[in-house]
């Protein structure tokens, strides 16, 4: 087992989509992804590194899409916050068939499946080298994965923000639609502002910059991309403050 000294950070947040979970599916979870996903979790956990993890709900339920159907907006990002528990009882079911110990860490109270947040006890987690699943998002309604991730990220000192992408890194414009696009090696976060350039919700971009947390956008879908990236290989891209 290599240590963590020999890679750039020692303690980090990963943050996915729900969407990431579904593999080629259209909805709900694709049993083969979550569990490839978990082993690129434990590639990096095998090093040394303390990893939190942030899961989004989108496979599920997706509060914004409840509330443009017509659904009250609180009681959808409520039934968005299941979702990502969903997701992280799964996610911690595959790491832990892996050997790897985990907790899931809920914002909303549900003592008989996770722990409640108490952040004292899941940086003691941390340092004991469990993988720590944050779920339910921030607790509160109006605020995204994105933003629950910045938050955890800062509240258990991690040293950066992994997000995984289906692309490899933040671009101009859509590389989908846009095969001109170009990829920015390292971008600073009044920039992705200013430009509008959708890697995260404004107020997760603001929290980050205020905070001097590294954001690292990558492709998930890359084999051994998450541990290459901390080893200082692949392709990727840093926004900075």
């Amino acid at each position: 087992m290599g240590e963590a000294k020999q890679v750039k950070f020692k303690r980090v947040m990963l943050k996915i989509s729900g969407e990431a979970l579904m593999g080629d599916t259209q909805f709900g979870l694709n049993p083969p992804t979550v569990q490839r996903i978990a082993q690129e979790i434990k590639s990096v956990h095998d090093l040394g590194v303390e990893i939190c993890l942030v899961i989004g709900g989108g496979n599920i339920f997706r509060g914004l899409s409840g509330s443009a159907q017509g659904m009250e907006r609180t009681t959808a990002d409520y039934m968005g916050m299941l979702a990502t528990v969903m997701n992280a009882l799964a996610m911690q079911s595959a790491l832990e068939g892996l050997g790897v110990f985990t907790r899931v860490i809920s914002a909303i109270p549900m003592d008989q499946v996770c722990e409640p947040y108490i952040r004292r006890r899941a940086v003691r987690h941390l340092e004991k080298k469990r993988v720590c699943i944050f779920a339910a998002g921030t607790g509160n309604p109006y605020f995204t994965t994105d933003t629950a991730a910045a938050l955890r990220a800062t509240e258990m000192h991690c040293e950066a923000i992994f997000m995984g992408k289906q692309v490899d890194g933040i671009y101009d414009s859509d590389p989908k639609t846009n095969p001109d696009a170009v990829r920015f090696d390292r971008v600073s976060y009044d920039e992705v502002l200013r430009r509008n350039l959708k890697v995260a919700d404004a107020s997760a971009i603001a929290l980050c910059r205020d905070n001097k947390m590294p954001l690292i956008v990558f492709n998930l879908n890359d084999a051994g991309g998450f541990c290459g990236i901390l080893a200082g290989e692949g392709t990727y891209t840093t926004v900075h403050a």
